[in-house]
């Protein structure tokens, strides 16, 4: 495992990353910092991890809304005479993003410690 040292909201964490992901890591931070940026210079929230609570429900919502829509062109796709490629297809990016989530939640719960726990 390689280690990486980004920046999310102005603060420095070292994350463990596989080999050959970097880019893919680096993509999420850039998403996290974004969302949390946002949502501290909306100005009604100040403590970073209400920031960092509200900023994974966010993305969280945004995976929701692309894998309803992933099923939704499933099931139009279901019609066709090769619904079942067109299904296997749709689904599994659902599955992988949902898996992403994960994995950003306990980066985001490794990086707040014990007491900042999101979930």
């Amino acid at each position: 495992m390689k280690q990486i040292e980004v920046q999310i909201l102005q603060q420095s964490y070292l994350l463990a990353c596989p080999e050959g992901h970097e880019s893919r890591l680096l993509e999420a931070v850039e998403k996290v910092d974004t969302a949390m940026t946002r949502i501290r210079d909306a100005g009604k929230v100040r403590a970073r991890e209400r920031i960092a609570v509200l900023a994974a429900l966010n993305l969280a919502f945004e995976v929701a809304d692309h894998e309803a829509a992933r099923l939704a062109a499933a099931a139009q796709a279901a019609s066709a005479p090769d619904a079942a490629i067109a299904i296997e297809t749709q689904a599994a990016p659902g599955a992988e993003d949902s898996e992403r989530l994960q994995q950003l939640v306990q980066r985001l719960d490794e990086a707040l410690g014990h007491d900042g726990r999101l979930l």
